[in-house]
């Protein structure tokens, strides 16, 4: 018998569609043999639920990941051996790429997963994948887009629960926060926190300080340029002369990797010379992948952030 259990009620946000290709959505469930169910925190609780070990069953010793999320998480803690197969789109880390295959996470075909005889498989949710794999007895795992640092954390310890490596998944976790909270207090207190714009792609989708891309900025007391839109969004598409004329002191751009962009593209776009981001040189690069997944690299966004203000504060001790 199987039994589902809710993992992360958030739905899946547009922004990891925009932000890059290979990106993860759906709602985060999991289904497991094993008759418990547990329920993480809505995405404003403040603590992570610790993983519920009691629902993880046996060992699954074949896991199959449609998620690219999912698979960073997966060789971070450590149950990369037990991995044999990912989607398309799981390009990191390298010994990843050695298990990538032609299966997808957009368009799962179950006969096709199921050749490679899993006893779990990791999936987004925004198919009927998860009702289909019910049906041949296969447990599934669902991660939704993460809304909080605490649902990275609380996934990162699921994972770990229901592939017995529990006590490297709250070492990954600790590691995690560590090194957050390492990278926020180094930056200096600046006398007026810094204005941004953070670019999904060349058509100026945006994000506003609501997402969790905005949470990340938001540890540094950044302003988002975005958040002064009207409307009904958190992912707004931003007018080029709306960003001109609220000349952000950085920009922040995420569409390196899918669409070319770059400080010298930035610069040379009409009228974007005379912001203060360009014309100071606070244009940054943030790889698409890392700004589209919540997994354990978004400690390099963070850290990315931070050296990002760290060089505004130069700028503005010189």
């Amino acid at each position: 018998m199987k039994i589902r259990f809710t993992a992360l009620a958030t739905a899946a946000a547009l922004v990891w569609s925009l932000a890059a290709c290979g990106d993860d959505d759906g709602a985060s469930t999991a289904t497991t043999a094993a008759p418990a169910a547990t329920t993480a925190p809505a995405p404003n609780d403040t603590t992570a639920p610790a993983p519920d070990t009691s629902a993880a069953g046996p060992v699954p010793e074949r896991i199959v990941s449609l998620s690219p999320t999912a698979t960073e998480m997966l060789f971070a803690i450590g149950a990369g051996d037990q991995v044999v197969a990912v989607d398309e789109m799981s390009n990191y880390p390298d010994e990843a790429l050695a298990k990538a295959t032609a299966l997808s996470g957009y368009t799962p075909n179950v006969e096709a997963i199921a050749a490679y005889e899993p006893d779990l498989v990791v999936h987004d949710g925004s198919t009927d994948l998860g009702a289909q794999l019910d049906s041949l007895g296969i447990a599934n795992w669902v991660g939704a887009a993460a809304m909080s640092f605490d649902d990275i954390y609380a996934q990162i310890e699921q994972l770990g629960a229901a592939t017995g490596h529990v006590d490297e998944a709250a070492a990954l976790v600790a590691e995690m926060q560590a090194s957050i909270e390492q990278a926020v207090a180094s930056v200096p207190q600046l006398d007026q926190p810094p204005r941004y714009y953070h670019e999904l792609d060349p058509t100026y989708f945006s994000v506003t300080s609501n997402t969790f891309i905005g949470q990340v900025y938001g540890l540094f007391g950044l302003r988002n340029i975005a958040d002064t839109t009207e409307g009904t969004t958190d992912y707004p598409q931003l007018s080029e002369e709306f960003i001109i004329s609220q000349s952000p002191d950085l920009i922040f751009l995420a569409d390196s990797k899918c669409c070319g962009e770059s400080r010298d593209s930035v610069a040379q776009r009409p009228g974007w010379a005379a912001t203060s981001a360009v014309s100071t040189g606070s244009v940054f690069i943030i790889d698409d992948d890392i700004a589209s997944r919540w997994g354990p690299r978004v400690v390099d966004y963070v850290e990315l952030v931070a050296d990002a203000m760290a060089y505004v504060a130069d700028l503005s001790a010189g």
